[in-house]
């Protein structure tokens, strides 16, 4: 019997490294040797980002990479999701649903104004403006409709309602910096 021939601390020490090695190889999550995106690590990533009809909303790439802490809601929960998991080096194309990007459309947020209240050199369908809500928070309505005398604003976010397809490489994983996350 091996433990009968160990000092009493030392058998101690060894039922501890057994239940502390596989949490902490979890916490890692090597894949091939390599680290892999889990909550509490800063992930800086390459994306390009397209809608259903293939046009490019956005894209960082030749340029800056977007760097955030993953778990702590930085990004679209979509994508959040799509990247746990993958490594350095790695791509991935990733079609996210309203529902897990901006969300669907909010009828409520639409407010009718009266129209003087808007500047005329902005008064165009699709013009983004900037305001205070109630709070003091900055908020940019979109104009969607100019009525006679009133003006609709559409407080959703631009990409509310709308398929995404990003198209996103790894650039780098580190632990993170920030003592937060959820």
């Amino acid at each position: 019997m091996l433990y009968g021939r160990l000092p009493k601390q030392s058998w101690y020490f060894v039922i501890l490294i057994g239940i502390l090695s596989p949490i902490s190889l979890q916490a890692e999550q090597p894949k091939g040797g390599r680290m892999t995106i889990a909550a509490g690590q800063d992930v800086s990533i390459e994306y390009t980002l397209k809608l259903d009809n293939d046009q490019v909303i956005d894209s960082n790439v030749g340029g800056e990479p977007l760097t955030y802490t993953h778990g702590a809601k930085q990004i679209i929960p979509g994508l959040e999701e799509a990247l746990e998991g993958m490594a350095v080096g790695e791509t991935k194309h990733v079609t996210i649903a309203p529902e897990d990007g901006y969300g669907p459309v909010n009828p409520n947020a639409f407010q009718e104004v009266p129209k003087e209240l808007i500047p005329p050199e902005a008064l165009q369908v699709g013009t983004q403006l900037q305001g205070r809500d109630a709070s003091g928070r900055i908020v940019h309505p979109r104009i969607a409709e100019i009525k006679e005398n009133t003006v609709v604003l559409d407080f959703n976010h631009p990409l509310a309602g709308k398929t995404l397809h990003f198209d996103v490489k790894v650039l780098d994983i580190q632990k993170s910096h920030h003592s937060q996350t959820p």
